[in-house]
């Protein structure tokens, strides 16, 4: 793949063609999209899916002998049902269409967006297929997740070693669902970052870049401020948010897994699921209130963590397939 670059080669017709014709995407529409991409406000790893997008967009056109020109909304839906085994990318690859056409249309007015004709008729999600691997591990019912919210504030165990620990499953349990972090994030998370007084929660990552803050939901909130709390009145040794014991030993994975059952099952829900209601399954879920809030999936990547766009696009259409499901229960 080409990097992502305006530099001019001497000789050689500027690579800045955003301020060009329409001619210039029509001999070289590789080209004048890479120039085209850098003006735009995109991290880099969203650059590179869109430019591969794009190229295979492309790629489909020369093999049909077609240039942006002659598209039509035919052609731009034959594309896009082409895409057999990414049916979740389409809505992804018509904006990214519909995008480049409409910048195009500043240049030449006249000319029409194929993209847009071709999304007044979408292939139905319905039948989309799905591929085992891209099963989603499934979501929390809206009346789950209040059921888990709930459970988070009934009475407490009276000894104060069941409280401290009922305290921290609760606060982990939270991070899960309420601040949409992963299983490994939370066995590693130092107590300070839980501790943040401006309502955001840091994870780190040994990359910086993938360093990234999560916004918890007000229950979570609630719950880490109950934990840290008992933490400290039980002078909890260590850094950790989440030990094992008061002695800060980190926990084992089995443990945090051991730990949602038990609360999964207090609460009473564990019976009426065909899935087990996994760390994986919360993180899911705390997604799934993202997006109904109407929470863009770069938002959604960018909070849980993704390093490509595309898994929080994937993520959405899952979740949509899965609401489809649950209404025809």
């Amino acid at each position: 793949m080409a990097p992502l670059s305006s530099t001019h080669r001497a000789g050689s017709p500027p690579t800045d063609l955003f301020d060009q014709r329409t001619d210039d995407w029509e001999r070289d529409p590789r080209r004048a999209f890479d120039a085209w991409l850098v003006k735009q406000s995109f991290r880099h790893s969203s650059a590179q899916v869109y430019q591969a997008q794009w190229n295979h967009f492309i790629d489909w056109l020369d093999l049909r002998r077609r240039t942006l020109k002659s598209a039509d909304a035919g052609l731009v839906g034959q594309f896009l049902d082409s895409l057999a085994t990414r049916k979740q990318q389409r809505a992804r690859y018509l904006r990214l269409i519909e995008r480049v056409y409409d910048h195009l249309a500043k240049q030449q007015p006249r000319l029409s967006n194929p993209a847009r004709g071709a999304a007044l008729n979408p292939a139905p999600e319905a039948d989309w297929p799905m591929a085992r691997a891209n099963e989603p591990t499934g979501f929390l019912r809206p009346a789950e997740r209040e059921a888990l919210d709930a459970h988070l504030v009934t009475p407490l165990p009276r000894t104060p070693a069941r409280r401290w620990r009922e305290l921290r499953d609760r606060a982990l349990l939270a991070a899960f669902l309420g601040a949409g972090i992963k299983t490994g994030e939370a066995q590693a998370l130092p107590e300070r970052f839980l501790a943040r007084s401006d309502g955001w929660l840091q994870i780190e990552n040994v990359d910086p870049r993938l360093t990234r803050r999560t916004r918890p939901l007000p229950f979570a909130r609630r719950a880490f401020d109950a934990w840290l709390t008992a933490r400290a009145e039980a002078s909890t040794a260590g850094h950790l948010a989440f030990p094992s014991g008061p002695d800060g030993r980190p926990m084992h994975k089995a443990t945090v897994l051991r730990a949602i059952d038990a609360l999964v099952e207090a609460a009473g829900i564990a019976d009426s699921r065909d899935q087990r209601a996994s760390p994986q399954t919360l993180r899911n879920s705390f997604a799934a209130q993202m997006f109904e809030r109407g929470e863009s999936a770069e938002l959604v990547a960018e909070w849980l963590g993704f390093e490509q766009l595309e898994s929080a696009i994937r993520l959405q259409t899952q979740w949509r397939a899965w609401q489809r499901s649950e209404a025809q229960k």
